[in-house]
């Protein structure tokens, strides 16, 4: 089983390794019609990454890339990832100062966590498929189209999706407008069922005299077995060729999720005035959430060297804000061979309901989640990528990055033993990849 909220991360922390995978590094005006192939060609890109945090989860993904260029302009791209996740995910309960003992999701048996620790759930583990696929194709002049669809499988998920984009260029080529939709559908059928918002946790096996009461009792906390949302997005985008050196991008994105999007495997502590936990209930999210982002980026090709800055501000109704910096440099060494650095920085404001822990006798909140990931938070990741050309021009690369996360209390005071415990512990990961284009 997994946690979805921290898959999802997961999975945008493996999206960061493979920005570069599939793009070209170089910066110019649109390609000549000379340029165009002339007959039906396939090209290939390949990448194996493994994704792993200390004492945490940890991924291992394999990702193959088909395109095909037709004479005619036409473009169909396929790609096919398998991850397999494995490893330990913090389950929303705070440290303690005594041993702890949690049921697991399933209901069936009881894990410990060491006075001190941070509570983590050590049955995040899952095995995903997903195939995309997109057509590309010269509408009429200057108009382009595409059309996409997706479907991604995994023990107690699946995501179906659709989208389309339109794109037209004027200014002789060196201005484009773009306007995308897309659509997806998720059912989420987490191992143990959804539990009710605030339920309390039920006790362990170990605390029943017999498995048909523990099993009674954790079914009187669930309220389903699945449990569905959708999301759609709007995608406008403009680039601008500047000149033989320089290309700018911006795009502006509008995003609604609506359906479940409560984490069924996250927990929050209902602490005393001293700290000591008393119980432990389950969390509750809006079912909706509406996102909106701007991005900019530009590649600037220096002599010898390309430059790529980008920059993503998000905010939305859970009163998220985040900012993200990416810089990459282009270093060619000779040989076909080159050196690209990596930077990327990562801020974070608090979701309105994010709360580390409840207090006992307080009055619940409509929503509350202790998940560090919707939690104030800064993040950098440092890396270097190093390719070649190979003999029949062939491309191999090898990227290996450091990632830190830093949590923070977004102002929530501990009381008593909780201010003598490490409450928001940082995360730390390397990411390694290997690509292979042909």
């Amino acid at each position: 089983m997994k946690s979805d909220t921290h898959n999802k991360n997961l999975k945008a922390a493996l999206t960061l390794a493979t920005t570069a995978l599939f793009s070209t590094a170089q910066v110019g005006a649109a390609p000549l019609p000379s340029d165009m192939p002339t007959e039906d060609t396939w090209s290939f890109d390949s990448a194996f990454l493994y994704y792993s945090e200390a004492d945490r989860v940890s991924a291992a993904e394999a990702i193959f890339n088909a395109k095909k260029n037709y004479s005619d302009d036409s473009i169909l791209n396929l790609k096919l990832t398998v991850d397999v996740l494995t490893g330990a995910s913090a389950n929303g309960a705070v440290a303690q100062p005594n041993v702890q003992t949690f049921t697991r999701p399933s209901g069936k048996g009881d894990y410990d966590v060491k006075a001190g620790d941070t509570p983590l759930d050590d049955t995040f583990k899952d095995t995903r498929v997903q195939l995309n696929g997109q057509w590309s194709q010269v509408l009429a002049q200057n108009y382009t189209g595409s059309v996409g669809a997706h479907i991604s499988k995994e023990y107690d998920y699946l995501s179906l999706g659709v989208n389309g984009n339109i794109a037209y260029d004027f200014n002789r080529k060196n201005s484009t407008i773009s306007f995308g939709l897309s659509h997806f559908q998720d059912t989420f059928s987490p191992e143990g069922g959804i539990p009710k918002p605030f339920a309390s946790m039920p006790l362990s096996y170990g605390q029943y005299n017999g498995n048909d009461s523990a099993e009674t009792i954790h079914d009187v906390t669930r309220i389903g077995s699945d449990d569905d949302k959708s999301t759609s997005d709007i995608m406008v985008g403009f680039t601008q060729v500047i000149n033989r050196r320089m290309v700018t991008q911006f795009n502006y994105s509008y995003s609604v999720v609506d359906g479940f999007l409560t984490d069924p495997f996250k927990v929050l502590s209902l602490v005393d005035t001293s700290g000591i936990a008393q119980d432990y209930l389950y969390e509750n999210r809006p079912d909706k959430r509406t996102k909106q982002s701007v991005f900019a980026q530009t590649k600037y090709h220096f002599d010898e060297t390309i430059l790529d800055v980008s920059y993503r501000y998000m905010w939305d109704d859970w009163k998220i804000e985040s900012h993200t910096l990416d810089t990459r440099l282009y270093i060619p060494l000779g040989d076909g061979s080159y050196l690209e650095p990596h930077l990327r920085f990562y801020q974070q404001t608090a979701a309105e309901f994010y709360h580390p822990f409840l207090m006992q006798g307080d009055a619940l909140p409509e929503f509350a989640s202790a998940d560090y990931r919707i939690g104030e938070m800064t993040a950098y990741t440092v890396g270097l990528k190093y390719g070649m050309k190979l003999d029949g021009g062939n491309d191999l690369s090898f990227r290996l990055e450091y990632y830190r996360q830093n949590a923070e209390s977004a102002g929530h005071k501990a009381p008593g033993a909780l201010a003598n415990l490490a409450l928001y512990e940082s995360v730390d990961a390397i990411i390694a990849q290997v690509s292979y284009s042909f």
